[in-house]
């Protein structure tokens, strides 16, 4: 095979494999980062993230802290699987735009800021919005494009169209 001939089949997108692919990486990613939130929240003591809640002053904190524990953890299960994608995806959009306009919108968009650097390591600033925003699109090119080959939303479609 010549190069050109290489970089017009692998150089341009789409990659010559079936279109749908994309979304295995995708939810992979958006999956697991969002069990890994929630996760962390359980591991660190709920009751951490609910004083957070407090301290900025969200409304029943309680219920909201744990609300968003159980919609990273599950909705992440669910993003992982493939399963009921834009029913998954309406409270988890929800949690990400809360977070982007209570917590990381003052912080501007990026989500590194690298202040310092020392014999410890780096240094970093709080983060921006950029992270949630990408976790948004995310989101939102599964609910477009759907969830891909071996997802469970694939399977109801099949069996829905063999019934």
């Amino acid at each position: 095979m010549n190069k050109i001939s290489f970089l017009g089949k692998y150089a341009i997108s789409p990659l010559p494999l079936p279109y749908e692919w994309y979304a295995i990486p995708l939810r992979l990613i958006l999956g697991y980062g969002f069990m890994e939130h929630g996760y962390a929240k359980l591991a660190r003591g709920p009751e951490g993230f609910i004083g957070i809640l407090h301290a900025i002053g969200m409304p029943f904190a309680d219920l909201l802290g744990w609300a968003t524990i159980a919609i990273e953890v599950l909705g992440g299960l669910m993003i992982l699987l493939g399963a009921l994608i834009p029913v998954a995806s309406v409270p988890m959009i929800a949690v990400l735009l809360v977070a982007t306009f209570t917590v990381h919108l003052p912080n501007g968009f990026s989500s590194i800021k690298l202040m310092s650097y020392d014999a410890s390591g780096a240094h970093f600033g709080q983060p921006g919005y950029e992270t949630d925003m990408l976790y948004l699109a995310g989101l939102l090119a599964l609910c477009i494009g759907g969830a891909g080959p071996w997802s469970l939303d694939a399977w109801l479609d099949r069996r829905r169209k063999n019934a």
